[in-house]
């Protein structure tokens, strides 16, 4: 379906713009269930776009089982390790560590770097669930605005996912455009560092005025720290066992990096190191740290597990939705309107590169999406050229990839889950920060290549 005095290209890039709106309105306005509403905008975008009628549903199916498929286990599992977090007063003795060495005014600086180092070797998500009970905790016990501490958090996350090596993303980028690794990951910490910074702890506050969250509502109720508890386990215990899964990974990675492919010890710090074994292994050792030696039993550790699992049920459930809406945009070719959009346009391939990766996440909602998407466009423009920095080129698709997060990425309702935050929040704060750090991003780079 085209519209009359458009290109096909065109007609579809506004189908997409109309059903993102559409999905807004229904979920702010009308007060849609957001599940039902993607499935809703997802529908509209098939319809609309000339996609065969019986691929529809499947094409949104595939959509989510490929993000559920990926992280479903694992965020249950994170779940599962900070119920036990929780419960054990794991997360009490880490944030009274936090206040206490570092002071009230430090936090925000704090959860930044804690997010920057867990998330350097892990997703997201998994980061994510890993510091969702540390940030309730520390929130209610200095009575901090949940947003002011969970932004900086969220900003050194979402930088290290899209920025540095060895995410999927910039991985993959780094592979189309033949540049090279060590210098990737060296620029991505110049860049990364400083811009979550500036996104996190220089703009939280700003950011988080006039936007009260409950702290006893959503997925994160499950994990907040209960208090009174006796027996609670000491600080370094608490690290060791939320940290065991990223050293597994962390492994994992430099076993890729440093072994050979049939090396025996790298078989096996590769099947430790999947997040899923990873995250399995860390609950299991768990329930000893926080539980068996808190003196919990059995039947508790069983009660605190069946307690949390049915709050994270309904938030996979938008997730999953979430990843349909993306699957059926890429499906209809919005992602091909784009490439055909950005690819003659006369500017440097710095900023090509941001653009490029900046639309299609826009369109599409997946930041690994807009980075690989982006480099495939890129990598024929820039074989033909000298002088472009391939290393600094992967970056600026990194940071084009975080710009505008909203209704159609699956990291989006994630935030909103845990955060217990409503759509039109989460497009005022977060969706906000992930812009100012994709523009900043951007600048760090340009400023970096020009100093080169």
């Amino acid at each position: 379906m085209t519209i009359p005095g458009l290109t096909q290209h065109a007609s579809l890039l506004v189908f997409a713009l109309l059903a993102v709106v559409g999905l807004v309105v229904l979920i702010a306005r009308f007060k849609v269930n957001s599940f039902v509403a993607l499935i809703l905008a997802a529908l509209f975008v098939g319809l609309t776009s000339g996609m065969d009628l019986v691929e529809i549903g499947t094409v949104f199916h595939n959509g989510v089982g490929k993000i559920l498929g990926g992280i479903a286990m694992i965020v249950g599992l994170g779940t599962l390790l900070g119920k036990m977090l929780a419960e054990s007063g794991g997360s009490e003795v880490v944030a009274q560590t936090l206040i206490r060495t570092l002071g009230e005014r430090r936090l925000t600086w704090a959860m930044m770097l804690v997010a920057f180092l867990v998330g350097t070797p892990v997703w997201f998500t998994v980061g994510l669930v890993l510091l969702v009970p540390i940030l309730f905790t520390v929130a209610r016990q200095t009575r901090t605005p949940l947003l002011v501490l969970g932004l900086p958090l969220g900003a050194g996350l979402s930088v290290t996912h899209c920025l540095v090596p060895p995410h999927p993303g910039p991985m993959v980028a780094i592979g189309l455009l033949k540049a090279d690794v060590g210098l990737t990951i060296l620029y991505s910490l110049i860049v990364g560092l400083p811009t979550a910074i500036v996104g996190g702890p220089m703009c939280a506050r700003w950011l988080a005025a006039r936007h009260e969250v409950a702290l006893d509502g959503g997925p994160a109720s499950q994990l907040v720290s209960k208090t009174g508890r006796e027996n609670l386990p000491g600080f370094g215990l608490t690290l060791v066992t939320i940290l065991l899964p990223v050293a597994l990974m962390l492994a994992a990675t430099a076993a890729g990096v440093t072994l050979p492919k049939e090396n025996p010890l790298r078989r096996w710090l590769d099947f430790f190191g999947h997040p899923l074994v990873a995250m399995t292994v860390a609950f299991l050792f768990s329930c000893w740290s926080f539980g068996f030696a808190r003196g919990f039993n059995r039947e508790q550790i069983l009660k605190f597990s069946n307690d949390c699992v049915g709050s994270v049920a309904s938030m996979l459930l938008i997730v999953g939705a979430g990843g349909g809406f993306s699957g059926v945009l890429l499906a209809s070719g919005v992602g091909d309107a784009i490439a055909a959009l950005v690819k003659d346009l006369p500017v440097s391939p710095l900023v090509l590169g941001w653009l490029a990766a900046a639309l299609i996440r826009v369109a599409t909602g997946s930041a690994t999406v807009a980075i690989t998407t982006a480099a495939g466009i890129l990598a024929p423009i820039v074989a033909g050229k000298s002088g472009t920095n391939l290393e600094l080129l992967v970056l600026s698709m990194g940071a084009g990839s975080l710009v505008l997060s909203h209704v159609n990425d699956g990291g989006f309702w994630f935030v909103k889950e845990y955060f217990n935050l409503s759509v039109p929040q989460m497009l005022k704060t977060w969706t906000v920060m992930v812009t100012v750090i994709s523009v900043v991003a951007l600048v760090l780079v340009l400023a970096l290549d020009a100093g080169l």
